[in-house]
């Protein structure tokens, strides 16, 4: 998702920048004869990618962040688990059976 939102954001930014650098005061993009209307439009598409691209990002960061906590937490869980079966281990005498 990461990798998704920094494609829109970077495909939206290379249309809008491409709108401001290359076109020299008509109606063109990138070489391509345009009306007012499709320029438009075309800004639109590409502020909305950024938007878009910004969103997934940062869901895809809080996602991320989420699944590392979890499992940080599923790993102490673990370890003191592991721990107390050692403890009980070590307490049990031969003679001893398991519940």
């Amino acid at each position: 998702m990461v990798i998704l939102g920094l494609v829109l954001i970077i495909g939206g930014a290379i249309a809008v920048l491409s709108a401001i650098f290359v076109s020299e005061g008509s109606a063109e993009l990138l070489g391509i004869d345009m009306s007012a209307l499709a320029v438009f439009l075309v800004g639109v598409a590409a502020g909305a990618a950024i938007l878009w691209g910004f969103a997934i990002l940062k869901w895809g960061t809080r996602r991320g962040i989420e699944h590392r906590r979890e499992r940080k937490k599923i790993n102490d869980l673990s370890h003191k688990l592991d721990a107390v079966e050692a403890e009980r281990r070590t307490e049990r005498g031969p003679d001893d059976r398991p519940l």
